[in-house]
């Protein structure tokens, strides 16, 4: 796998990219229909790739799941480059908000003290743009609102009541 993700990091597509696979309906009943499994999938490709990443990710898919191919009922794909039309942050088909550099974990979405508080008053950001970064699912969620409740309300989590 090494070799594939750096050949993507090149900006080379990979025969066999990585590909993050979830079944929804495991967590969630409701997510899908009686006797059927959705499934979501993405395939790591260079920046703005134009081409569907469908075959990629059901040839990884059949390596560890034989006969996967034969179940599909059917399937929508958005390439990496209509991507950021979905999502502005996802410049280039990047679901990470661009690269993860030490660099951009210290300074995205700019360097500052308090990276959630933007200059209008009362507009704070969290996304995988804000610290912690991508991939910690809720973090900059929770950082963001302790901003909120601190500057807007003057409350910090654990003391009794609000700071004057």
């Amino acid at each position: 796998m090494h070799a594939a993700e750096n050949a993507v990091a090149k900006g080379k597509r990979a025969r066999d990219p990585f590909v993050l696979l979830a079944q929804p309906m495991a967590a969630d009943p409701s997510r899908g229909l009686p006797g059927k499994q959705p499934i979501w999938a993405y395939a790591h490709v260079p920046h703005g790739d134009p081409l569907d990443p469908t075959a990629a990710i059901i040839r990884r898919i059949e390596r560890f799941a034989p006969g996967f191919r034969d179940t599909i009922l059917a399937s929508r794909a958005i390439p990496a480059s209509d991507f950021e039309a979905y999502n502005a942050n996802y410049v280039g088909g990047d679901i990470a908000a661009a690269a993860v550099t030490m660099r951009q974990v210290v300074g995205r979405p700019v360097l500052r003290w308090d990276p959630y508080r933007t200059p209008l008053r009362g507009v704070y950001l969290c996304s995988a743009a804000t610290p912690p970064g991508p991939g910690v699912h809720g973090m900059a969620g929770q950082h963001a609102a302790e901003r909120v409740l601190r500057n807007e309300f003057g409350y910090r989590p654990g003391r009794t009541k609000p700071v004057s």
